[in-house]
This record gives structure tokens, C-alpha cells and sequence, in this order.
């Protein structure tokens, strides 16, 4: 595997998909690039103003132009809404990166998000059961966030790719 190869980290909110995609990027020296921040400097909002004022089908639309766009250039770690597995261009888009699925268990998940306001109606159960089939197909790797940390994900990742881990200092 070449680090020369888009990296996409998918997962439902709460995972750690920027955490753990900042660390990869940093180790494989590719640029990162996230949905909230891709949304903040093409559209001037995060994703909750946005899906308020256009609706949630054009922020899933964004956020998927987000992916695309990402994976239309030079390889980078991409930070992917996991919105975007909806949609059967990107999937289709995701055979040529390597995809990194971070999962928790729904409890976790939704302990993360308890105090977020960005999805106060923030139901893990509800999206697994819409998600997990196109995550499961799409992974290169699982990472179970509830038991690793960010930097053990970066670990697993490059372990998988076939690159050494990053020495700790």
C-alpha cells in the first residue's frame, strides 16, 4: 500500500474521525482536510446553520461534493461525513482510496455527542442501522475508537497500509 493513496476515515459523529485523520495525515506528510472545516470555507457555516437554512439534503449534497472533490486531487486524508455513504458516487469514488471505518459502540458514541450542540437529536442507534452495510463494504480497516486511542488508530492504519508506525519520542 502507498502512502501516495487517499485516506478517507468514515464513522458515524462522536468517532474521532479529525483526531484520528489529523495524526495519519501528519505521519503519511499529506494534507487533511475535514467536512466542518471544507463547509466553514466553502459556505461560510458549519453544518447545523447550514442544514437549517438549505435543509439537510443540500448540507449531505455539500458533503459529499466535499469527498469528491477531495478525492479528485492530490492524495490527502479526508475527514468524511458519514452522510456521504449514502451516496453511490462517492462509494463508488471510495474504491480508489484506502478507507479507514472508526467505530465505537452506540453508548460511546452517543456519550461523546451528549453535550454537542452541533446534533442535540444525535441518535447513533438510528444512523448505524442506516450506515453500517456501506461502512462494513467500504473499509480497508476497522478501529474500534472505544478502545483505542487516536494515536493506536494512526498505528493500525499505517500497520495496514504496510508502513512502519510512527516512533514515539
Amino acid at each position: 500500500m502507498s502512502k501516495n493513496k487517499p485516506v478517507v476515515m468514515i464513522g458515524l459523529m462522536g468517532a474521532g474521525k479529525t483526531t484520528s485523520g489529523r495524526l495519519i495525515a501528519e505521519a503519511l506528510g499529506l494534507p487533511f482536510t475535514d467536512s466542518d472545516g471544507y463547509l466553514q470555507d466553502k459556505y461560510g457555516a458549519p453544518s447545523a446553520p447550514i442544514a437549517a437554512r438549505e435543509g439537510r439534503e443540500a448540507l449531505h449534497r455539500y458533503e459529499a461534493e466535499h469527498v469528491l472533490e477531495g478525492l479528485a486531487g492530490e492524495p490527502k486524508v479526508i475527514a468524511a461525513a458519514a452522510s456521504v455513504m449514502e451516496n453511490a458516487e462517492v462509494r463508488a469514488a471510495l474504491r480508489q482510496a484506502f478507507v479507514v471505518w472508526v467505530d465505537a459502540d452506540d453508548e460511546v458514541l452517543a456519550e461523546r455527542m451528549r453535550t454537542s450542540k452541533h446534533r442535540p437529536d444525535y441518535d447513533p442507534k438510528e444512523m448505524r442501522a442506516r450506515r453500517e452495510a456501506y461502512f462494513r463494504e467500504a473499509a480497508d480497516v476497522i478501529c474500534d475508537v472505544g478502545v483505542l486511542t487516536p494515536e493506536q488508530v494512526r498505528d493500525a492504519v499505517l500497520r495496514k497500509m504496510g508502513l512502519p508506525r510512527v516512533d514515539r519520542d
